[in-house]
């Protein structure tokens, strides 16, 4: 197991064994992962299942040592879960914290973003550009794990973030609520022509695939950063970082 997994497995947030697992979920404890030994299916591991797709829950069906790599030990009982390391956020919850510093809301979408380096980044990005939230996709998507945490400079303890099912779907919740979107794209226009003032969600898509097709259609315009070098793209992070100041520089 990589050194980054190891830290981010054996902590606190790792729980393992049935019983344990069962109470997380029912306490209503954030799970972003869940490892089960493939082909058990006695009442304890189907009374989890139903818990975890009722949350969304990442679900991997793994081997018995690969269970006992993640868990430190052989006593996991076939189930181990891993929890965030802190409370996600709801979209209302950003809303309203736009809505109480009596400001148009400005909001990050990461779409499949990967790399927890890039999504710690971009949170910490939001934070100094006066972004009231971020949103994430639960799916094809890392959450926030301790390395995000650590990443985003404690970003994360005062950024909201929020987890969605279906980004493009909140995307088109959040157009009724009077907000436009502006994905970033390399064929866009130019972000010095683009007006990024007003209820704005900046969408940034995954690192190596861009923006995904279904949430592009649902943004409003596309806007690209001029690039005068021998290559032609820039780190998720970093893109989303200058994007992210020349909305800010127009909204101030």
């Amino acid at each position: 197991m990589k050194e980054q997994e190891r830290e981010e497995t054996t902590d606190e947030r790792m729980l393992f064994g049935k019983h344990a697992v069962l109470e997380a979920f029912r306490a209503g404890r954030t799970i972003e992962r869940l490892y089960l030994l493939d082909g058990v299916r006695d009442s304890g591991v189907a009374s989890i299942l139903r818990e975890a797709k009722k949350h969304d829950v990442i679900i991997e069906f793994t081997t018995k040592e690969k269970l006992a790599q993640v868990a430190g030990s052989d006593k996991h009982q076939g189930v181990v879960a891993i929890s965030s390391p802190v409370a996600y956020a709801t979209v209302e919850d950003i809303l309203a914290r736009a809505e109480e510093k009596g400001e148009a809301p400005f909001v990050f979408l990461l779409d499949e973003i990967e790399d927890p380096h890039n999504l710690g980044a971009m949170i910490r990005t939001a934070n100094l550009v006066g972004a009231h939230g971020v949103i994430i996709p639960k799916r094809r998507a890392v959450g926030i794990t301790a390395t995000v945490v650590k990443a985003s400079a404690g970003a994360v303890n005062f950024t909201p973030v929020a987890r969605v099912t279906n980004l493009s779907q909140t995307i088109k919740e959040l157009k009724e609520k009077g907000l436009w979107f502006a994905c970033a794209d390399m064929d866009g226009e130019e972000m010095y022509a683009c007006n990024m003032t007003g209820a704005l969600g900046l969408v940034i898509g995954n690192e190596g695939k861009g923006v995904s097709r279904l949430v592009k259609e649902q943004c409003d315009f596309t806007v690209k950063i001029p690039m005068y070098g021998d290559i032609d793209s820039l780190n998720a992070s970093v893109a989303c970082g200058v994007l992210a100041y020349e909305a800010l520089r127009q909204r101030r």
